[in-house]
């Protein structure tokens, strides 16, 4: 039975990291309506979805992401993964304030930019303030493991080490387990399940911005979704050939 939901809301993201797993970029797109997202979403809780986290692209930068936060925030448990750009936009704030998700990972791309990390940190201490958990993704490549190694011991001053989750970059410059046990300083971190071995989730799908599925947000062969429906989920399931991402390349 799938109990997590990742839902990928578009791939147009205004930063447009050239490493973005989702190829985000400023010319990007999306496939889903407000109404799709609600829709579908709900069908999904309804028959056993316990989780949901949005994503994209950039989530604050699709329009009707708050509509999408109403509607599902009571049924489900509710969170984003965002840059944090957008939250420095007060209007945005603002109706953060008002329509609340359950948590908000902010990713850290740049360990190396003080302004970023610095950036970061004050929204993260900031969030609990108006209601929300907060939480960090922290990219870290085999070239920044340092940088990395400086930024995690700020953020465990003010979250918890489940609250900061180690993101290996792929496909180039990746970290090994060794490396990244190395940034914590050889204490328990959360990271990817994949971390050791690639398996196929059991509980967990990706839906991506082009209305496509399989078991893991980085694997190609997604499949095109039957129907907008937790029924048209498990079918398209069906059609996926499970292979690991490194296979991608």
């Amino acid at each position: 039975m799938i109990e997590v939901l990742s839902l990928d809301l578009s791939n147009y993201c205004s930063k447009g990291c050239d490493f973005c797993y989702n190829h985000s970029n400023r010319e990007g797109a999306t496939m889903w309506t407000t109404e799709e997202v609600a829709s579908f979403a709900m069908d999904c809780i309804n028959n056993g979805v316990k989780s949901i986290s949005l994503g994209g692209g950039e989530p604050f930068e699709y329009e009707g992401i708050f509509e999408v936060i109403e509607s599902l925030y009571p049924h489900c448990y509710l969170s984003i993964t965002t840059n944090g750009l957008p939250l420095e936009d007060d209007k945005i704030w603002s109706k953060l304030s008002a329509v609340k998700p359950d948590k908000i990972h902010v990713t850290i791309h740049h360990p190396n930019d003080e302004c970023e990390v610095e950036r970061v940190i004050s929204q993260i201490k900031r969030l609990p303030r108006i209601g929300i958990k907060s939480g960090v993704n922290l990219l870290v490549s085999s070239h920044n493991l340092e940088y990395a190694k400086r930024v995690y011991s700020l953020l465990i001053k003010y979250l918890l080490p489940d609250q900061i989750i180690l993101i290996p970059q792929r496909y180039s410059k990746t970290p090994t387990a060794k490396e990244l046990a190395y940034v914590t300083g050889g204490k328990p971190f959360q990271g990817p399940s994949c971390l050791l071995k690639c398996v196929k989730p059991n509980n967990f799908v990706s839906v991506s911005w082009d209305k496509r599925v399989n078991y893991c947000s980085y694997a190609s062969g997604k499949q095109q979704l039957e129907s907008l429906t937790y029924e048209g989920v498990i079918n398209s399931l069906k059609r996926v050939v499970w292979k690991s991402c490194q296979q991608n390349r």
